[in-house]
């Protein structure tokens, strides 16, 4: 099928907008694109922050003229769903259960959301002939080997290793049948590890942030030899207007900026620029399963669709993801002494 044209004056539906990614989506959204209204749909758990959109919207003077609203809701939930899907000309689907973690300590929420809300989703997708772009990990192919050269591709079979990755995997799944049974209007991407801005402190690359700031003592899983690929939060997200402006409808494209780094090196250089010694840190019980390596390849994504990423330097990007967490103290500082003592619950 043909690409999809630039789309203008665009009513946007963002379920998980509340989230980490979804947030940066978002807000870049609004700053970038004055055509764009935006509808959030988040069930505002424990991972969304209400301060995460204050500003988000550089033309509102005041409340009623803003672009953004906010919709607290479930996207399992039918009766909540048809009525935004309706109204929308382009779905973004981030919404999704997605530390590790907490997908070890139970799978219920996970299949519930990722599974369930998906199909919702695509239901009232089915039903509205609406435009949709879901959002899915590299984590869906399972890991490879430290030495192995090879990178995932679209084509690389998916081999699921926890509750959240199988999940994400199902959904994939669920948007392919529904393309090919119902014809839905739907692209699928893949994206490799995010950092930057507004990550819960749950995650590795925040935590360790903050633990600094905190005064407390980074926490690095086992040896630290897992290898991730990362990618800055804004780069992700160009990409997916990328895809949506210019996919073909049907295909899956990998989201990745070439950003390999064990988490042992992502640590030290955490350290390095935030002026503490190498090695003040301490090691903690290894994940269960936890994979060993992800690596992208997004040539598909670059060849096809001429994008390429802007954060091209992991340092860098790191060092501007440190002075955000410096800046915006009061934005993460409320729930951090929680977060760490449910970690050392688990000897983590």
């Amino acid at each position: 099928m043909r690409p999809v044209a630039r789309l203008r004056r665009v009513q946007l539906l963002v379920t998980g907008g509340m989230g980490f990614i979804g947030v940066n989506f978002v807000r870049s959204t609004l700053a970038a694109r004055p055509d764009v209204r935006v509808t959030v749909l988040d069930k505002m758990t424990y991972a969304a922050n209400a301060d995460s959109l204050d500003g988000a919207d550089p033309s509102a003077a005041g409340d009623t003229d803003s672009r953004v609203r906010l919709v607290v809701g479930d996207v399992a939930d039918a009766a909540v769903v048809d009525p935004l899907v309706a109204e929308a000309d382009v779905v973004v689907h981030f919404a999704a259960e997605s530390h590790n973690d907490n997908s070890l300590r139970d799978p219920s929420p996970f299949v519930q959301t990722n599974l369930v809300g998906t199909f919702t989703l695509l239901e009232a997708i089915r039903r509205h002939g609406t435009r949709y772009h879901h959002i899915s990990t590299d984590e869906v192919y399972g890991d490879l080997e430290l030495d192995d050269p090879g990178r995932f591709t679209p084509d690389t079979p998916y081999n699921p290793s926890s509750p959240y990755s199988a999940t994400k995997a199902g959904s994939d799944l669920l948007v392919r049948a529904w393309v090919r049974s119902f014809r839905v209007q739907a692209t699928i991407s893949n994206c490799s590890n995010n950092y930057g801005p507004y990550q819960h402190v749950e995650k590795f690359i925040p935590r360790q942030i903050t633990n600094v700031l905190a005064g407390l003592r980074p926490k690095l899983y086992g040896a630290g030899q897992n290898v991730r690929d990362w990618i800055h939060v804004d780069d992700h997200n160009d990409a997916v207007w990328t895809i949506i402006e210019r996919g073909r409808i049907g295909e899956t494209y990998l989201i990745g900026a070439d950003g390999e780094s064990d988490n042992l090196t992502v640590l030290r250089t955490v350290l390095e620029l935030m002026g503490q010694p190498a090695d003040a840190f301490d090691h903690v019980t290894d994940r269960a399963g936890h994979d060993l390596r992800y690596a992208i390849d997004a040539s598909k994504l670059r060849q096809e669709l001429g994008w390429t990423p802007k954060y091209a330097d992991l340092r860098s990007g790191l060092a501007r993801t440190i002075e955000w967490y410096r800046d915006n103290r009061t934005w993460w500082e409320a729930g951090k002494a929680g977060i760490e003592q449910r970690y050392a619950q688990g000897g983590q």
